[in-house]
């Protein structure tokens, strides 16, 4: 069974055939995917899904924080499963690529307090830009 699936279980979300299939297109790493790309891969898996039903399932995935919702310079919203471990973003300027990156150190012990203006920060959120291999 996927990571996802399991912390879908552990959480009790109700899982019926069209949300199984959602979480299953979306489980694994560097996993950035549309919601039009996640419904043309679950109705190769389950014909009969609707757009609605993936738009409706990415939703509640996301109000659970299990999936994180992505915007990247005005293009479509990507969602990513790995919302459960910190990480940062690395997109390419070119084709749009997004890969996950972990990175050593605390972004918010990283943040002096004069550069914090009063706010208390609960979470840094980073996107490395650049072009991939392909697009270089």
């Amino acid at each position: 069974m996927s990571d996802l699936l399991e912390r879908l279980r552990a959480r009790g979300w109700r899982m019926t055939s069209q949300r199984r299939v959602v979480a299953e297109v979306l489980d694994g790493d560097h996993v950035h995917l549309t919601a039009d790309e996640v419904h043309a891969r679950a109705a190769e898996r389950l014909p009969e899904i609707s757009r609605a039903t993936v738009y409706n399932a990415l939703g509640e995935l996301v109000l659970l924080g299990e999936v994180v919702e992505l915007s990247t310079d005005g293009r479509a919203k990507r969602y990513d499963p790995n919302g459960h471990r910190p990480h940062h973003h690395l997109v390419c300027s070119g084709c749009g690529t997004i890969r996950d990156v972990r990175t050593a150190g605390d972004l918010l012990a990283d943040l002096p307090a004069a550069e914090r203006f009063g706010f208390t920060v609960a979470k840094a959120e980073v996107t490395y830009r650049g072009l991939c291999p392909a697009c270089r």
